[in-house]
């Protein structure tokens, strides 16, 4: 499989206590945390793509521009998609978007670098012993 543009994931889940923005601290009200929405929308990124890469290769996320403009309640089910628009070397850009049971939630864009997990970790390591 090829990184071409237009390539979609998808990632999902159901808003629970533990993943409120009261739970996590971003907020004092009991509704979908943004740091949980911003991490289903990596996620579904993540979709996206890993099938296109080689089996040495993964990606991590680097920039984030997104609104989280609805509120979603406990017991919904929440999903991001998030879409392939550009590829430059490495650098990968997404069109992300979260949607409740109800309504859009949320979108922006997204990107990602291509790397090789295994020098990232070494490299990300070795600060840690300086």
């Amino acid at each position: 499989m090829e990184l071409n543009i237009g390539l979609k994931g998808r990632a999902e889940t159901t808003v629970t206590p533990e993943n409120t923005a009261q739970a996590v601290g971003s907020g004092l009200v009991p509704v979908f945390a943004t740091p949980y929405m911003i991490a289903l929308m990596e996620n579904a990124a993540v979709n996206a793509v890993q099938a296109a890469l080689s089996a040495d290769e993964g990606t991590v996320g680097t920039r984030l521009d997104v609104t989280h403009d609805a509120a979603t309640p406990i017991g919904l089910k929440v999903w991001a998609e998030a879409e392939l628009t550009a590829v430059e070397g490495r650098k990968l850009t997404f069109a992300v978007a979260a949607y409740d049971e109800r309504e859009q939630i949320g979108g922006g864009t997204h990107e990602r670098f291509i790397i090789k997990p295994e020098k990232f970790v070494a490299r990300a390591q070795a600060k840690g012993k300086a």
